[in-house]
């Protein structure tokens, strides 16, 4: 049975290309980048190469590309490195009720610690509204708007210009993970004024294990003496590290870089190209169209979007009028890989999607809804097929007394 693989907002097939730029960092150029011979100075240079080409993807300076090892990393860094720097000074946070579960996690541990948080409701499509992020801003309070830009689970994309121009306006730094939404919507980071950007490599088919936050130049690395170079919108822009080691990226992320994965990182970005995102929105139109021919009572979670401008380009996710849970089985033993959320609470069964009960689901609609992404991978015979299983599955669980 050939398996049909529709769960890429979980993780992505490596692009063979990607995984052929690696081998030699493997089993020919393996030297460490903090070494002054000839093999650790190659590495280096690699190293300095991808640096570059992730940086210029999003309108960044090199110097301003931190590597890390996920985006679950690097969103911790930038929320927490920012909080643990503010040293009494400032200590409220604004971010939404539909983010990733580590940025919500990081949140909630940093309230224990005595740090306030504001949770932006969304609209019925996943949307924040601009007015209520501006009040809920507290003037010499807030120091961080931290605001997912691609939803994992419904694909909704924010508006991270506007976003970026409120937080300017009243001068606090501006987070996003954009890990879903990266290489698939545009991003220039200095016209969208953004402050801190999370990326990673597995959700654009690099090697898992290795992510990157953008650190806008003029926030200052406080070093492990308490020291830092400062900056910011007021002053007081700085980063603590996490973690403290030899140095490596300069001071912020300790721990030998992962060359090998750094470089798959890199050529994943240079593979990513605009014509796989169209590709991926007409296969993406034409399933939805499909499924709300099919099963008219069937609900698209997200915004309806024919022009891949508010939602991501591979994501579809529908509340079906049957059992999520034996539609998904169905789908599953058909050897269709879907999911029911996102992939860090999808093992958590009993759990309630938290996103889909912000659009006003409720629970049984939560529970009743299966996520497809797609990859440029994606073919159109896979498609065809899946809605073939898909809707008569849907038969089956409505004919059956578990419906």
């Amino acid at each position: 049975m050939k398996i049909i693989y529709l769960d890429n907002g979980a993780s992505t097939q490596v692009d063979p290309k990607v995984l052929k730029a690696m081998e030699p960092y493997f089993t020919e150029l393996y030297g460490n980048a903090s070494s002054a011979h000839d093999m650790g100075m190659k590495a280096k240079l690699a190293l300095s190469d991808a640096r570059h080409v992730v940086a210029k993807s999003i309108g960044a300076k090199d110097e301003e590309i931190y590597f890390t090892s996920s985006g679950t990393e690097s969103n911790n860094l930038a929320i927490k490195g920012l909080a643990f720097a503010q040293e009494g000074m400032k200590n409220h946070i604004v971010t939404t009720k539909v983010e990733h579960a580590c940025v919500l996690n990081s949140c909630k541990w940093l309230i224990e610690l005595g740090f306030e948080v504001t949770y932006l409701d969304v609209d019925k499509e996943g949307f924040i509204n601009l007015n209520e992020l501006e009040s809920a801003i507290k003037p010499g309070k807030t120091f961080l708007v931290s605001i997912i830009h691609g939803n994992n689970e419904i694909g909704t994309v924010q508006d991270l210009k506007a976003i970026g121009d409120v937080c300017k306006k009243h001068g606090v730094l501006f987070h996003t993970d954009a890990c879903q939404s990266f290489t698939k919507v545009p991003i220039d980071v200095r016209k969208m004024n953004i402050d801190l950007m999370t990326l990673n490599s597995h959700k654009i088919h690099g090697p898992k294990g290795v992510g990157a936050l953008y650190v806008r130049s003029g926030i200052g690395v406080v070093g492990s003496d308490g020291s830092g170079d400062g900056g910011g919108r007021d002053g007081r822009g700085e980063i603590v590290p996490l973690m403290h080691g030899g140095g490596h990226e300069k001071g912020l992320r300790a721990g030998t870089e992962n060359i090998p994965g750094i470089v798959g990182f890199a050529e994943a970005v240079k593979l990513a190209k605009e014509g796989h995102v169209k590709d991926m929105v007409k296969l993406r139109n034409f399933f939805i169209d499909e499924v709300l021919k099919a099963v008219p009572d069937a609900k698209l979670n997200g915004p309806m979007d024919e022009k891949n401008l508010t939602r991501l380009c591979n994501n579809i996710n529908f509340t079906f009028p049957v059992s999520g849970e034996m539609l998904g089985d169905y789908l599953n033993f058909a050897g269709i890989c879907t999911s029911k959320g996102s992939a860090c609470s999808n093992n958590e069964a009993s759990k309630v999607s938290y996103v889909l009960k912000a659009l006003g689901r409720t629970d049984k609609e939560a529970n009743n809804s299966i996520r497809f992404t797609l990859s440029r991978f994606t073919t159109e015979e896979e498609i065809e097929k899946t809605l073939e299983i898909l809707i008569k599955s849907v038969e089956k669980v409505r004919k059956s007394r578990f419906a």
